[in-house]
Parts: C-alpha cells; sequence; structure tokens
C-alpha cells in the first residue's frame, strides 16, 4: 500500500504580492510530493507567509505564529515554518524570540522550501512568547538587502484566487526613498521580469480559463527600467492585450511621476485594458509630501489629474492617504481635505501613520497622536463616504457591463460581480439580485449586462438584462 503523502497548509498574510509568494510556495510545495489543504490544524507542515509593513501588520504576523504554535504543539512531529517579510525584516531577532518555528525563510529565499521539506525537523520546546519587533533593532535607517530573486513562467504556482482572476507579479523591490516605507528594507531594490516570461505565464493562465489579469509590484509604473526600457509598462500591457482568452488587464501601485503619456495612450486605446489607476499619493498638503521624501506639490497632482482624465475617458482614480505623518498640522490637513472634495476620487484609502523603526520617518520629531490621527481618519473617510454615494448615483437607470464572479460575498441569495473600474477586494460591488426568467446562470468570469436599479455608498444593485460569454 503506498504512503500518504505528506500535508502542507499556509496561512498567507499581507497584500496581494505576498500572496504570489504563497502561491509560489505553495506550488513548490506540491511538486515536492506533499498534499496542499486548507486545515491548517490538520497539516503536518504549517507555513505562515507573513507581513512586516506596519505594526498592525506584525502584531498580526506574531499572533497567528503563536496560534499555529500551539496547533504544533498539539502533535508531535509536526513542523511549523515562517516566511515573507516579517523574516526578512526581522531576520536576527525572529529566531531567539520564536523557538517553535522550525525554519524560518525571507522573500528572498522561497525557492529553500523544497529543501526545508526535506530537512528532518528540529526539537524545540513550545513556551508562551510575545514578540516585540523593536527590541534590540538600532534606530537608524536600514539599508537595502542584496536580494535577486524573481519568480518566473517555469515555477511552480498554486493559485489561490477565484478561477476567473489572477494576480501577476512584474517585478519586486523599490527605488524609491519614502520616509516612511520599510518595504525596500525586505524586498530590495527594483528588478523586473522579462517581458517574454510574463507573456508566457499569462498565456497559461488564459489556458486555465483566468479571464482577469491583475499586474502588480511594488511599483509598477517603473516596469522595465532596470532592463533599459523606456516605456517598459505601455510595451507591456499592449502585448498582453493580444492574449486570446484574456478579458480584462489592470495594474496596482503606480507611481505619480512614472505615469507617462505612453501609459496613458495605450489604457485609452487597448479594450481589454481597464480604465482603471490606482495611484497611491499618500498628502496633498506640498510641506507635507516633502517629508514624506514623495515628489512633487498639490499643484502637480491636481494637473496629473487632469491630464489622467483628459487622455483616458471614464477612468476610475483609486487613491491611499497617510494621516498623522509627523509634523503633520491640522492646516496640512484641511489642505488633504479640500484636495479630496475638489478631485472627487472613485476610490479613496486612508491609513494613519504607523512609526516603523529603521525608517527615515521613524526619527523626526512632533509625532501626532493616535487619537488625533485616528479622528484625522475617520474625517477624510467620512467626506469619502459621501462623496462615494452621490458619484454611484449617476449610474442608477444605466446598463453596464460587468464580470459576473458568482454568489455575494453576503448571501448566498444573490450574486454579485464588477465593473472594469473596480478592483477585487478592494473596490465596491455590483449585487445582482434578478435576471431574466429563464436566464441561464453565468459563469464566473463571463460579462453579463446588468441594469442598475439602486445605488449605495460603495456598492450598485442591479438586475441582468443580457450576458455573453468572455
Amino acid at each position: 500500500m503506498t504512503a500518504p503523502k505528506p500535508s502542507l497548509g499556509m496561512v498567507s498574510l499581507g497584500c496581494p504580492k505576498n500572496l504570489v509568494d504563497s502561491e509560489v510556495m505553495l506550488g513548490l510545495a506540491a511538486q515536492s510530493g506533499y498534499a496542499l489543504t486548507d486545515d491548517a490544524g490538520s497539516a503536518d507542515v504549517i507555513v505562515v507567509n507573513t507581513c512586516g509593513f506596519i505594526e498592525a501588520a506584525k502584531q498580526e504576523s506574531i499572533d497567528t505564529i503563536l496560534e499555529m504554535a500551539a496547533l504544533k504543539a498539539e502533535r508531535p512531529g509536526r513542523r511549523l515554518i515562517v516566511a515573507g517579510c516579517l523574516v526578512e525584516r526581522y531576520r536576527q531577532q525572529l529566531p531567539a524570540e520564536l523557538p517553535e518555528v522550525d525554519a524560518f525563510i525571507g522573500t528572498n529565499e522561497l525557492e529553500q522550501l523544497p529543501h526545508l521539506l526535506r530537512t528532518p525537523a528540529a526539537t524545540v520546546t513550545s513556551r508562551p512568547v510575545v514578540l516585540r519587533p523593536r527590541g534590540g533593532v538600532p534606530q537608524r535607517e536600514r539599508t537595502r538587502p542584496d536580494a535577486d530573486y524573481l519568480y518566473s513562467e517555469t515555477t511552480p504556482r498554486q493559485r489561490t484566487t477565484p478561477r476567473h482572476y489572477a494576480y501577476v507579479k512584474i517585478a519586486e523591490g523599490c527605488d524609491h526613498p519614502c520616509a516612511f516605507c520599510s518595504i525596500p528594507q525586505m524586498r530590495g531594490n527594483l528588478r523586473s521580469r522579462r517581458i517574454g516570461s510574463i507573456l508566457a505565464e499569462v498565456e497559461r493562465l488564459a489556458e486555465e480559463g483566468v479571464r482577469e489579469i491583475i499586474l502588480i509590484g511594488q511599483d509598477t509604473t517603473s516596469y522595465g527600467e532596470d532592463l533599459g526600457l523606456k516605456h517598459g509598462l505601455a510595451d507591456l500591457l499592449r502585448a498582453l492585450a493580444q492574449v486570446q482568452g484574456i478579458t480584462w488587464i489592470r495594474f496596482l501601485y503606480a507611481y505619480p511621476t512614472r505615469i507617462s503619456d505612453a501609459l496613458l495612450d495605450v489604457l485609452a486605446s487597448e479594450p481589454k485594458l481597464c480604465p482603471y489607476i490606482d495611484m497611491p499619493l499618500q498628502h496633498a498638503a506640498t510641506r507635507m509630501l516633502h517629508a514624506m521624501r514623495r515628489p512633487g506639490s498639490r499643484s502637480f497632482m491636481e494637473k496629473l489629474i487632469a491630464r489622467i482624465r483628459e487622455r483616458v475617458p471614464g477612468v476610475a482614480l483609486r487613491t491611499t492617504f497617510i494621516v498623522g505623518y509627523p509634523g503633520e498640522t491640522q492646516a496640512d490637513f484641511e489642505v488633504l481635505l479640500d484636495f479630496c472634495a475638489a478631485q472627487a476620487f472613485d476610490w479613496v484609502g486612508v491609513f494613519t501613520y504607523s512609526d516603523e523603526d529603521g525608517t527615515p520617518a521613524f526619527d523626526l520629531p512632533d509625532k501626532v497622536p493616535s487619537r488625533t490621527a485616528e479622528a484625522r481618519r475617520a474625517k477624510l473617510m467620512r467626506l469619502q463616504a459621501r462623496l462615494s454615494k452621490q458619484r454611484l448615483k449617476q449610474f442608477k437607470r444605466r446598463v453596464v457591463e460587468v464580470l459576473f464572479e458568482g454568489p455575494s460575498d453576503d448571501s448566498d441569495l444573490i450574486w454579485q460581480g464588477r465593473m472594469a473600474t473596480q478592483a477585487p477586494g478592494i473596490d465596491g460591488r455590483v449585487l445582482i439580485t434578478d435576471a431574466p426568467e429563464g436566464f441561464a446562470p453565468p459563469q464566473p468570469g463571463d460579462l453579463v449586462h446588468v441594469e442598475i436599479t439602486a445605488t449605495h455608498t460603495y456598492d450598485l444593485v442591479g438586475r441582468i438584462v443580457a450576458n455573453h460569454r468572455a
């Protein structure tokens, strides 16, 4: 009788970029003969892929590691591996602080997983522990790690997203010097994949039934600069738009000074490219932008947004802001409020500043009290809620094209989908409550035409009036 395969369970934390890393590790594990399970509690090996970006994410990572360590202690021989950004950022401290963990893998060491799976587990004694990541960390700006890891089209990968869409990481690392950001410490400098490698991966995904491709990286708009490409992202998008079977393509994490006319022209001219730009601006007060080591000014951003909207009709703009940054005054915050009101972005995320060791901002004076920062965040989000509710009213009684996704996250009694101006997981949805009598239910990834019957703060509600297979 053949012995059952050992099993591996993955807990993935953080952003879509981290999710792709998790999918790569799952692919490597499956290739190494492991059965994959969604139930970490039943797995022979548990892998926690951590986030180490801000304090809240670090604490979530630590709590999850401790939770998995408790599961490990329930069965002798079970192993616990911790991977990802927290490891890369605190690789010197973690082994001593977390002896329950059998092995650690940094963001640039994913391909070591098969070797670790073949290595016998170390014997460790489990004990309660609360990790304090800042302990013993010098309060100075850290250098970027030497890193060259990039997954490719030949790397095994086990996707965890719904069948109809997939994230594709086109580059790793970041060359920008933002004062608040710890990502370069964990991911290193910009490293772009070759266009041919990305194209081959997307072609394979299309054959697997993927209909929407979401390109990601720390800064997708810098794609190809390290390869000597002048308009790398624009060239890549134009090539991907020719792939048969793909319905939509979008990219996330654009940098304001990298939005070129060539990029906007390809967005406007290729029907498969979603009219959607995710462009974190972080603030609007020029003084704060300079303190954050961000480029430009309010005037620059206003001109940029006007240029984007002029060249790409119907474009949706998503952005994020940081409030409570050291030295932010009430006057600075009022500038941000006024800017948001004037620009009426489609989608906005607001974060309170997180004081991160090893970043230049950590040593800045004039820290803003957390209570003040939270109040500013709440006020800005209330403003955005009003703007979003008013903006969505324009869709009432209109028929829009929607990518069908299946049962709603809220109820099996209704369906949901997204317009091209809505990215999964971060923007609003189209909730579908009705369809023509005798209408054959569409499949996830199909395009359907939906008449909007009601609008809410972030979501639309409607009924299907026609559909066609994507």
